[in-house]
């Protein structure tokens, strides 16, 4: 079991930064692939951003590419979502995850509570 807590959401201006970040505890957070998923009101939850597990590779929705970046620090079992140039189409709850499958579109296994990000036009 990998139990994960995000943190670092609220509400800000379009066009402002956040930073979220997630905090892993269980089993060995280097074997997982790290993930960033949102969902806004009324909508199904959808992909935002991925993370291998040595931290070389990433991947972006589209929708948050150039804009949006992923990284982990395996030292501290921690990852984080740096969200920059933000849109109130942004504004969603955030949810990191893990999987152990490797890197691509593929389901996630363990997920955290959600963290609300508000982007005011």
């Amino acid at each position: 079991q990998v139990q994960l807590v995000e943190s670092g959401g609220g509400l800000v201006q379009a066009g402002a930064s956040l930073r979220l970040s997630c905090a892993a505890s269980g089993r060995t957070f280097s074997n997982y692939v790290m993930g960033w998923f949102r969902q806004a009101p009324g909508k199904e939850r959808e992909f935002v951003a991925a993370i291998s597990w040595s931290g070389g590779k990433t991947l972006y929705a589209d929708s948050v590419k150039g804009r949006f970046t992923i990284s982990r620090d395996n030292a501290k079992n921690t990852v984080a979502l740096q969200m920059n140039s933000l849109k109130p189409e942004d504004t969603a709850v955030y949810y990191c995850a893990a999987q152990s499958k490797g890197l691509g579109y593929v389901p996630f296994d363990y997920w955290g509570q959600g963290t609300q990000v508000t982007v005011s036009s």
